[in-house]
């Protein structure tokens, strides 16, 4: 049977034991074994994965380790661009867009209030919310580590915290958000992109104090739903600007 030494650096040593962690590794691996195969069968989604080296060169998720190669394994970088090197993805996403598991509906909320689309329905099976997520090419966030394994998964992400507002905060660290929110631009409920009416458009659809307390209001044409800036709204921009999040709708 073939043997390779594979090495993971950075993060991704989270999912390895902790007898394994930060040093090269033997690994038998049997005929027609992939890369990606190889990481996964280690405790590393492939979603986790942004570049592979194999004796110094980048190769994707297909390549078929031989004996004796040193595999190399890395996470996102945050300061280099690896765009011309890695071959782990065939395509990149830089239009961010989510889908959450059925576990996430909180911190699906605190995207949307921050203009992030995000896919949540607490009645999405798994498998309907890859199919959804790979036609929309949109990333998975859970935390179901099983999840990022499937094949079908291209790109993903799993949440670490059990808290929302962690949650959040390792999402906009992750892929780098802090540029791209619009507070208050998308339905919390349904995820629609919300339009800007008058006073008079919601009067009689909300309560007759917050229509002479407040004159900037929202209507999300498909659920309906009427929003304006009550006092929730001093609480999230504190939040946005404990996350560097910009707060424009």
């Amino acid at each position: 049977m073939a043997s390779v030494t594979i090495r993971f650096y950075e993060e991704l040593n989270a999912f390895i034991a902790a007898e394994k962690r930060k040093r090269p590794l033997d690994v038998d691996i049997p005929p027609g074994c992939t890369v990606k195969a190889l990481i996964e069968d280690l405790g590393v989604p492939h979603t986790e994965v942004d570049l592979v080296l194999a004796n110094g060169e980048s190769v994707d998720f297909r390549y078929q380790p031989a004996d004796g190669d040193r595999i190399s394994v890395y996470p996102k970088f945050e300061t280099w661009d690896i765009g011309a090197l890695s071959r782990v993805r065939p395509v990149p996403l830089r239009e961010i867009t989510f889908a959450l598991d059925v576990h996430l509906g909180r911190l699906a909320r605190l995207l949307r209030m921050f203009g992030f689309d995000c896919l949540y329905r607490n009645s999405l099976e798994d498998q309907e919310l890859v199919r959804v997520a790979r036609l929309e090419r949109r990333i998975v966030l859970t935390r179901d580590r099983g999840l990022l394994k499937r094949r079908s998964v291209t790109h993903g992400y799993l949440v670490r915290s059990l808290a929302a507002h962690e949650q959040l905060g390792e999402i906009v660290r992750r892929f780098d958000l802090s540029g791209l929110s619009r507070m208050g631009s998308r339905c919390v409920e349904c995820n629609t992109l919300l339009e800007r009416v008058s006073r008079e458009d919601v009067t009689g659809r909300v309560p007759p104090a917050v229509a002479r307390d407040y004159a900037d209001f929202s209507l999300c044409p498909g659920c309906k739903r009427v929003f304006w800036r009550g006092s929730h709204w001093k609480k999230m921009n504190e939040l946005a600007a404990s996350l560097g999040l910009r707060t424009g709708a």
